[in-house]
């Protein structure tokens, strides 16, 4: 059930926010980048496993995470030098060095 509402919730705020980026992109921009995924499965998590351990463990990783995956928009502030598919494109391959930054930095936090 809890999956099936996951997958609900989920699939509306993308629904939501791809329809608001017609009219209004920075309001749909900022819709996408609240932590609403973060803010269901953590305790979907939680709940699921009861290891709070494991709950705080992906609280952090979120946290390191969040301003490496900042790269994936990297090439979209060269508006000049790539068009839509070439900054999206080449945002997607700057996510596995964001991957492997991410995983070094867990490992050295231990």
């Amino acid at each position: 059930m809890l999956f099936v509402l996951n997958t609900l919730v989920s699939a509306l705020v993308i629904g939501v926010a791809a329809w608001l980026s017609r009219r209004y992109p920075s309001g749909a921009g900022f819709l996408i980048a609240l932590p609403l995924a973060t803010v269901l499965v953590l305790p979907l998590a939680y709940l699921q496993h009861r290891d709070p351990g494991s709950a705080f463990q992906m609280a952090r990783s979120i946290l390191v995470a969040l301003p490496i995956t900042v790269l994936f928009f990297v090439p979209f502030l060269m508006r000049d030098r790539f068009s839509f598919w070439g900054a999206y494109a080449l945002g997607c391959a700057l996510l596995p060095v964001g991957y492997f930054l991410h995983r070094a930095i867990m490992r050295a936090l231990g």
